[in-house]
């Protein structure tokens, strides 16, 4: 089963930037197809690969900063050519 998953890392702490570029440059990494734009990153592929991957990524940010937050939305479907029709 294919899934779209869009998040976002918010770290709640100074030196942010350097932790979500971190985590984006480790989604990029996989084996996954990843779309970012200004407010979240897109990752796409099969639900278990995904949702293992993301887990194990999840958990490495948690263990980097004291406080942060993670916003996910999935998609049962890979919407990665999605394109607007109007």
């Amino acid at each position: 089963m294919q899934v779209s998953v869009e998040l976002t890392l918010t770290p709640l702490q100074d030196d942010y930037e350097k932790h979500i570029i971190q985590f984006i440059k480790r989604l990029r990494n996989s084996e996954f197809t990843i779309l970012e734009n200004p407010l979240s990153t897109q990752v796409y592929g099969e639900y278990d690969k995904v949702m293992q991957f993301l887990t194990s990524e999840i958990k490495n940010a948690f263990g980097e900063m004291e406080h942060v937050l993670v916003y996910m939305k999935l998609v049962k479907s890979n919407r990665s050519d999605y394109e607007p029709n109007f």
